[in-house]
Protein backbone atom coordinates (compact mmCIF):
# COMPACT_ATOMS: atom_id res chain seq x y z
CA UNK A 1 0.00 0.00 0.00
CA UNK A 2 1.03 3.58 -0.73
CA UNK A 3 1.12 5.70 2.28
CA UNK A 4 1.04 9.66 2.16
CA UNK A 5 4.11 12.09 2.64
CA UNK A 6 3.47 13.20 6.04
CA UNK A 7 6.83 15.30 6.85
CA UNK A 8 6.14 18.04 4.31
CA UNK A 9 5.61 21.93 5.05
CA UNK A 10 1.82 21.29 5.99
CA UNK A 11 2.01 18.32 8.24
CA UNK A 12 -0.85 15.92 7.93
CA UNK A 13 -3.27 18.33 5.86
CA UNK A 14 -1.14 18.44 2.39
CA UNK A 15 -1.99 19.04 -1.04
CA UNK A 16 -3.94 15.47 -1.29
CA UNK A 17 -5.76 16.13 1.96
CA UNK A 18 -6.64 19.66 0.75
CA UNK A 19 -7.63 18.88 -2.76
CA UNK A 20 -10.34 16.63 -1.40
CA UNK A 21 -11.33 17.71 1.85
CA UNK A 22 -14.08 20.41 0.78
CA UNK A 23 -17.13 17.84 0.46
CA UNK A 24 -20.29 19.14 -0.66
CA UNK A 25 -22.05 15.85 0.80
CA UNK A 26 -20.43 15.75 4.08
CA UNK A 27 -22.28 16.40 7.47
CA UNK A 28 -19.81 19.39 8.09
CA UNK A 29 -20.26 21.17 4.93
CA UNK A 30 -24.19 21.17 5.33
CA UNK A 31 -26.34 24.72 6.16
CA UNK A 32 -27.83 22.49 9.67
CA UNK A 33 -23.68 22.45 10.92
CA UNK A 34 -22.47 25.56 9.88
CA UNK A 35 -25.12 28.50 10.15
CA UNK A 36 -25.51 27.60 13.94
CA UNK A 37 -21.74 27.88 14.65
CA UNK A 38 -21.84 31.20 12.49
CA UNK A 39 -24.03 32.53 14.62
CA UNK A 40 -22.61 31.73 17.87
CA UNK A 41 -19.51 33.23 17.01
CA UNK A 42 -21.03 36.12 15.15
CA UNK A 43 -23.26 37.16 18.35
CA UNK A 44 -19.42 36.97 20.52
CA UNK A 45 -17.41 38.86 17.85
CA UNK A 46 -19.94 41.58 18.01
CA UNK A 47 -18.54 44.73 16.61
CA UNK A 48 -14.91 43.10 17.28
CA UNK A 49 -12.58 41.02 15.22
CA UNK A 50 -11.89 36.99 15.04
CA UNK A 51 -9.43 35.06 15.01
CA UNK A 52 -9.74 31.39 13.87
CA UNK A 53 -6.73 28.82 14.89
CA UNK A 54 -6.49 26.52 11.70
CA UNK A 55 -9.11 28.10 9.30
CA UNK A 56 -7.97 25.57 6.57
CA UNK A 57 -10.17 26.39 3.73
CA UNK A 58 -12.70 29.02 5.18
CA UNK A 59 -15.52 26.71 6.16
CA UNK A 60 -16.17 28.65 8.83
CA UNK A 61 -14.56 31.81 8.54
CA UNK A 62 -16.20 32.81 4.76
CA UNK A 63 -19.53 33.13 5.99
CA UNK A 64 -18.77 34.67 9.29
CA UNK A 65 -16.60 37.19 6.89
CA UNK A 66 -20.18 37.50 5.22
CA UNK A 67 -21.65 38.60 8.23
CA UNK A 68 -19.75 41.59 8.32
CA UNK A 69 -17.29 40.14 10.92
CA UNK A 70 -13.37 40.69 10.37
CA UNK A 71 -12.13 37.32 10.37
CA UNK A 72 -7.78 36.48 10.84
CA UNK A 73 -7.18 33.17 10.27
CA UNK A 74 -3.75 31.02 11.09
CA UNK A 75 -2.94 27.75 9.72
CA UNK A 76 0.27 25.78 8.99
CA UNK A 77 -1.06 24.37 5.43
CA UNK A 78 -0.22 26.23 2.22
CA UNK A 79 -2.06 23.81 0.37
CA UNK A 80 -5.59 24.16 2.39
CA UNK A 81 -5.38 27.89 2.39
CA UNK A 82 -4.70 28.18 -1.17
CA UNK A 83 -7.86 26.78 -1.57
CA UNK A 84 -9.52 29.43 0.80
CA UNK A 85 -8.13 32.06 -1.16
CA UNK A 86 -9.50 30.23 -4.73
CA UNK A 87 -12.87 30.50 -3.52
CA UNK A 88 -15.04 33.85 -3.67
CA UNK A 89 -14.16 36.14 -0.77
CA UNK A 90 -11.01 34.05 0.43
CA UNK A 91 -8.39 36.74 -0.66
CA UNK A 92 -10.11 39.51 1.54
CA UNK A 93 -9.19 37.24 4.88
CA UNK A 94 -5.59 37.83 6.10
CA UNK A 95 -3.69 34.35 7.28
CA UNK A 96 -0.84 34.08 9.30
CA UNK A 97 1.20 30.65 8.06
CA UNK A 98 2.48 28.89 11.00
CA UNK A 99 1.80 26.31 14.41
CA UNK A 100 -1.27 28.07 16.01
CA UNK A 101 -0.13 27.34 19.19
CA UNK A 102 2.52 29.52 19.03
CA UNK A 103 2.36 31.66 16.29
CA UNK A 104 1.11 35.77 16.81
CA UNK A 105 -0.68 37.99 14.82
CA UNK A 106 -0.86 41.61 15.13
CA UNK A 107 -3.52 43.31 17.02
CA UNK A 108 -6.07 41.63 19.83
CA UNK A 109 -9.93 40.02 19.19
CA UNK A 110 -13.41 39.35 21.11
CA UNK A 111 -13.44 36.02 19.94
CA UNK A 112 -10.83 33.71 18.97
CA UNK A 113 -12.07 30.02 18.21
CA UNK A 114 -11.07 26.32 17.24
CA UNK A 115 -13.68 24.07 15.43
CA UNK A 116 -14.62 20.36 14.39
CA UNK A 117 -12.00 19.00 17.18
CA UNK A 118 -8.95 20.85 16.16
CA UNK A 119 -7.24 21.64 19.57
CA UNK A 120 -7.04 17.36 19.07
CA UNK A 121 -4.31 17.82 16.28
CA UNK A 122 -1.89 19.16 19.33
CA UNK A 123 -0.43 15.83 20.23
CA UNK A 124 0.95 17.10 23.31
CA UNK A 125 -0.75 18.37 26.78
CA UNK A 126 2.11 21.22 26.75
CA UNK A 127 1.19 22.01 23.07
CA UNK A 128 -2.39 22.62 23.92
CA UNK A 129 -1.75 24.55 27.15
CA UNK A 130 0.31 26.30 24.72
CA UNK A 131 -2.82 27.03 22.63
CA UNK A 132 -4.72 28.43 25.50
CA UNK A 133 -2.34 30.77 26.48
CA UNK A 134 -1.62 32.03 22.62
CA UNK A 135 -5.38 32.67 22.58
CA UNK A 136 -5.40 34.44 26.08
CA UNK A 137 -2.41 36.56 24.42
CA UNK A 138 -4.55 37.34 21.51
CA UNK A 139 -7.79 38.12 23.54
CA UNK A 140 -8.66 41.47 24.22
CA UNK A 141 -10.42 42.03 27.62
CA UNK A 142 -13.79 40.46 28.03
CA UNK A 143 -13.31 38.59 24.86
CA UNK A 144 -13.59 34.70 24.39
CA UNK A 145 -12.02 31.63 23.13
CA UNK A 146 -14.30 29.36 21.62
CA UNK A 147 -13.63 25.14 21.27
CA UNK A 148 -15.65 23.20 19.90
CA UNK A 149 -14.55 19.12 20.54
CA UNK A 150 -15.63 15.52 20.70
CA UNK A 151 -16.33 13.61 23.62
CA UNK A 152 -13.83 10.98 23.84
CA UNK A 153 -15.73 7.48 22.63
CA UNK A 154 -13.71 5.31 25.09
CA UNK A 155 -17.47 4.24 26.19
CA UNK A 156 -17.19 1.95 23.14
CA UNK A 157 -14.35 -0.14 23.79
CA UNK A 158 -14.88 -2.77 25.93
CA UNK A 159 -12.26 -4.90 27.96
CA UNK A 160 -9.00 -5.71 25.58
CA UNK A 161 -9.92 -3.21 22.56
CA UNK A 162 -8.31 -0.07 21.61
CA UNK A 163 -10.21 0.18 18.17
CA UNK A 164 -13.31 2.04 16.98
CA UNK A 165 -14.30 1.65 13.56
CA UNK A 166 -16.50 4.92 12.22
CA UNK A 167 -16.82 3.96 8.86
CA UNK A 168 -17.01 0.64 6.76
CA UNK A 169 -17.76 0.25 3.34
CA UNK A 170 -16.35 -2.63 0.45
CA UNK A 171 -13.45 0.33 -0.78
CA UNK A 172 -13.10 2.34 2.30
CA UNK A 173 -12.85 1.54 6.07
CA UNK A 174 -12.18 4.37 8.63
CA UNK A 175 -11.41 3.51 12.50
CA UNK A 176 -9.50 5.23 15.52
CA UNK A 177 -7.20 3.88 17.64
CA UNK A 178 -7.22 4.54 21.48
CA UNK A 179 -4.24 4.89 24.43
CA UNK A 180 -6.52 5.73 27.50
CA UNK A 181 -2.99 5.64 29.04
CA UNK A 182 -1.54 8.44 26.83
CA UNK A 183 -4.60 10.01 25.39
CA UNK A 184 -2.29 9.51 22.68
CA UNK A 185 -5.30 8.70 19.78
CA UNK A 186 -5.22 8.28 15.37
CA UNK A 187 -7.72 8.42 12.69
CA UNK A 188 -6.70 5.72 10.11
CA UNK A 189 -8.13 5.58 6.49
CA UNK A 190 -7.79 2.55 4.21
CA UNK A 191 -9.31 3.01 0.55
CA UNK A 192 -9.33 0.97 -2.63
CA UNK A 193 -9.02 3.11 -6.01
CA UNK A 194 -9.03 0.69 -9.06
CA UNK A 195 -7.51 -2.20 -7.18
CA UNK A 196 -4.93 -0.24 -5.53
CA UNK A 197 -4.99 0.42 -1.74
CA UNK A 198 -3.79 3.56 -0.20
CA UNK A 199 -3.72 4.64 3.78
CA UNK A 200 -3.78 7.17 5.88
CA UNK A 201 -3.20 7.94 9.81
CA UNK A 202 -3.34 11.18 11.49
CA UNK A 203 -2.34 11.57 15.01
CA UNK A 204 -4.10 13.14 17.51
CA UNK A 205 -4.26 13.70 21.22
CA UNK A 206 -7.77 13.74 23.16
CA UNK A 207 -9.09 15.71 25.81
CA UNK A 208 -11.30 16.12 28.79
CA UNK A 209 -13.78 19.03 29.46
CA UNK A 210 -12.34 19.66 32.71
CA UNK A 211 -8.78 18.95 31.48
CA UNK A 212 -9.67 22.02 29.37
CA UNK A 213 -11.10 23.71 31.78
CA UNK A 214 -7.73 23.25 33.94
CA UNK A 215 -5.35 24.67 30.86
CA UNK A 216 -7.98 27.73 30.29
CA UNK A 217 -7.29 28.81 34.14
CA UNK A 218 -3.55 28.22 33.20
CA UNK A 219 -3.84 30.99 30.91
CA UNK A 220 -5.84 33.29 33.01
CA UNK A 221 -9.06 32.39 31.15
CA UNK A 222 -12.84 31.26 33.24
CA UNK A 223 -15.33 28.98 31.91
CA UNK A 224 -18.29 31.17 30.68
CA UNK A 225 -20.54 28.77 29.12
CA UNK A 226 -20.55 24.87 28.15
CA UNK A 227 -22.99 23.60 25.64
CA UNK A 228 -23.53 20.25 23.99
CA UNK A 229 -23.41 22.30 20.46
CA UNK A 230 -24.00 24.88 18.47
CA UNK A 231 -27.49 25.78 19.01
CA UNK A 232 -26.81 25.64 22.98
CA UNK A 233 -28.41 22.48 23.59
CA UNK A 234 -27.30 21.60 27.24
CA UNK A 235 -24.23 19.62 27.73
CA UNK A 236 -25.07 16.12 29.88
CA UNK A 237 -23.63 13.09 30.58
CA UNK A 238 -24.51 12.10 27.34
CA UNK A 239 -22.89 14.73 25.31
CA UNK A 240 -21.20 13.25 22.17
CA UNK A 241 -19.07 16.82 22.21
CA UNK A 242 -18.90 20.45 23.70
CA UNK A 243 -18.70 23.70 22.57
CA UNK A 244 -16.81 25.70 25.49
CA UNK A 245 -16.39 29.22 25.51
CA UNK A 246 -13.90 30.64 28.11
CA UNK A 247 -13.14 34.47 28.80
CA UNK A 248 -10.89 36.55 29.37
CA UNK A 249 -11.13 38.69 32.58
CA UNK A 250 -12.73 42.63 31.60
CA UNK A 251 -9.69 44.21 34.20
CA UNK A 252 -7.36 41.70 32.61
CA UNK A 253 -3.80 43.10 31.52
Amino acid sequence: MATDDQNDQDGYFGERVAATYDDPSGEMFQPGAIDPAVDFLADLAGDGRALEFAIGTGRVALPLAGRAVPVHGVDLSRAMVARLRAKPGGDAIGVTIGDFATTSVDGTFSVVYLVYNTIMNLTTQAEQVACFRNAAAHLEPGGCFVVEVVIPELRKLPAGQNVVPFHVSPTRWAFDVYDPATQATSSNYVEVVDGRGSYRSIPFRYVWPSELDLMAQLAGLRLRERWGGWTREPFTSDSVRHVSVWEKPADAA
